[in-house]
């Protein structure tokens, strides 16, 4: 009997440590959606949790010499995840600040792994979903092109408590599937429209 497959590992990132944010509870949503798939444990990883300074390594992250404690935390946070989905609001017309500093921290634990992301605002987040896309780029991660954006004046009651839509549950499947399929083909060694290594 073949094995069956290692279990694919997603960190759910909540991306803004603002008071008031909808994140925390888009994420929770997102995760009790992400666990009807098989094949994967997903877990929440709130930045707000990791009380991270502004970056204060004097090296840059790609040298993987992490000196402060903080920074050493956040790694062994961010590791053992294979693939992400990330949480993120749109502030004037942008992901948070407080986001990009904390994937700044890192390097290698980012580098190469696949990433889905949700956002919202009054355009469903399209313009910081598009920024946060190019940076995650830059760490060779593979962003999949189905995401989810929730719109504001559509999905949150008076634009404050979170109500999505109905078809929102699928978007967000969509997004969590090419997630799983794409770090599938990671873990193999095959890049998107490769053989097969044994074909």
């Amino acid at each position: 009997m073949a094995p069956s497959p290692a279990q694919i590992r997603v960190g759910i990132i909540v991306g803004t440590t603002r008071p008031g944010r909808k994140a925390a509870t888009v994420a929770e949503w997102a995760l009790g959606i992400a666990t009807t798939r098989e094949g994967a444990t997903f877990e929440i990883v709130d930045i707000a949790d990791q009380d991270l300074p502004f970056l204060d390594e004097p090296l840059p992250a790609m040298t993987g010499q992490y000196t402060k404690p903080h920074t050493r935390r956040w790694a062994e946070r961010i590791a053992p995840f294979d693939a992400f989905l990330f949480v993120t609001p749109e502030y004037n017309g942008n992901f948070p600040g407080v986001l990009k500093n904390a994937i700044d921290f890192l390097y290698a634990e980012w580098r190469g792994k696949t990433a889905g992301v949700i956002s919202y605002g009054i355009q469903g987040g399209a313009r910081s979903a598009a920024s946060l896309t190019t940076l995650l780029s830059q760490f060779e991660m593979t962003v999949v092109p189905s995401g989810t954006r929730l719109v504001l004046s559509e999905d949150f009651k008076e634009m404050k408590e979170f109500a999505p839509g109905p078809s929102r549950e699928k978007e967000v499947l969509a997004t969590v599937d090419e997630v799983l399929a794409q770090a599938r083909l990671r873990e193999t060694g095959n890049a998107p429209g490769e053989p097969a290594a044994d074909a």
